[in-house]
């Protein structure tokens, strides 16, 4: 890519010790952009490696490195990819060349096709059982919390029209969750079949912590996906029925008292139900400031609870 011209399209790749597949998946990358007929950039983003990986991404040409200091993790090498990128349209992908570049020209045709974002569904999986079915419990929970529909929110391969991901935070393990959130936001999202080839060098970065920190950041994208702009409605609602239970027990047992002469003394439900009327009291309380900080944080910030696609004006 010549310096003086912008990139329609930028490949995002992180990379994390990977020494043995950088130079060959960079020749792939360049093979099949090369016949594209369009200007690209092709990004590696270096997440502290430990090996020689930095030292073989030097080598390479065109390329662009982001070396970060320390190992950060997938999500964060995704967020510096997106925002070094200067072409309109961003391509992802794994650097353990499990991905295969050729498929590029498939997630562009979709996008042509009218799509926000066009994400890989590795067909057939190359992976190892356990693996997969652990991808398969994720999707299972990703779609009774999240309603997502994606066979595989964790593939890396994916094309995105940069308008969308404007706004969009990335922390935690929250790439796998990137289309279910654009699809909240009312993005037109399409998965296509991808080849996935079977990991030839390097090791796997997977791992059972993973798994927990990626189910935790599912929760906190389901709860933001439904109040992220009234926290209340989840707070105070919670409240109000925890404070209606503990009320409705406390009539129950005062009518028992009074009317029917039980003893209570040596009872703990009397405890239970001030309990839950002060734990209701507490967490409505706790949905008001939630309310205050949203509303206070949305008129500070540039950031909007809207998302606009385009803006349409027909003049005389």
């Amino acid at each position: 890519m010549s310096n003086d011209l912008r990139p329609n399209i930028s490949i995002i790749i992180p990379i994390y010790n990977e020494e043995k597949n950088v130079r060959e998946l960079h020749k792939e990358i360049l093979d099949v952009c090369q016949k594209l007929n369009k200007e690209f950039e092709i990004i590696f983003i270096n997440d502290g490696s430990t090996d020689n990986t930095l030292d073989e991404l030097k080598k390479l040409n065109p390329v662009k490195i982001i070396s970060f200091t320390k190992n950060f993790g997938q999500t964060a090498a995704f967020a510096a990819g997106f925002r070094e990128a200067k072409g309109n349209i961003l391509i992802t992908m794994d650097g353990d060349l499990q991905n295969d570049p050729n498929d590029i020209p498939k997630l562009l045709e979709e996008l042509d096709n009218g799509y926000d974002v066009v994400t890989g569904w590795r067909w057939p999986r190359r992976d190892k059982p356990l693996k997969r079915f652990v991808s398969i419990v994720a999707r299972i929970l990703r779609r009774i919390l999240l309603g997502d529909k994606l066979r595989d929110a964790g593939c890396s391969l994916r094309a995105y029209q940069k308008d969308v991901i404007k706004g969009l935070d990335l922390y935690g393990e929250m790439h796998r969750f990137i289309a279910p959130i654009l699809v909240s936001r009312g993005f037109r999202v399409k998965e296509i079949k991808t080849n996935h080839r079977a990991r030839t060098s390097g090791k796997t970065k997977y791992n059972w912590l993973r798994s927990i920190k990626g189910f935790a950041d599912m929760l906190n994208v389901w709860f933001w996906q439904k109040y992220q702009f009234r926290p209340i409605h989840f707070f105070g609602g919670s409240g109000l029925i925890l404070f209606s239970i503990g009320f409705i027990l406390m009539l129950y047992l005062f009518i028992a008292r009074v009317f029917f002469s039980i003893m209570l003394a040596e009872k703990i439900w009397p405890l239970v139900s001030v309990f839950l009327m002060l734990f209701g009291i507490q967490l409505f309380i706790t949905g008001l400031l939630a309310d205050i900080v949203i509303r206070n944080y949305y008129s500070a910030s540039k950031n909007k609870s809207y998302f606009i696609k385009e803006i349409i004006e027909n003049k005389d």
